[in-house]
């Protein structure tokens, strides 16, 4: 596996807590950090894949008779503009 560097600069209190759980997991701090960007990676990636099958051949104009319907009813308490 290749291996490529990046100047990180995080706030403090982050540098901090993930500092806390890298020690919590027995890791390395930057072990760590790549992990963490590695599953963000993965749940990004596999949420993309499932919005993009299950809009299928579906186009913006398809919601529109939903959205004509929605226009009718009384927003729910609390939710009025």
């Amino acid at each position: 596996m290749s291996k490529a560097s990046y100047p990180l600069k995080l706030p403090a209190s982050v540098k901090a807590a993930a500092a806390r759980l890298a020690k919590e997991d027995g890791v390395s701090l930057n072990q760590w950090i790549s992990v963490a960007i590695a599953q963000k990676i993965g749940v990004v990636e596999t949420a993309a894949d499932f919005l993009k099958r299950r809009a299928g051949m579906s186009q913006p104009a398809d919601m529109l008779p939903f959205l004509d319907k929605a226009k009718r009813e009384t927003p729910p308490a609390g939710d009025e503009i």
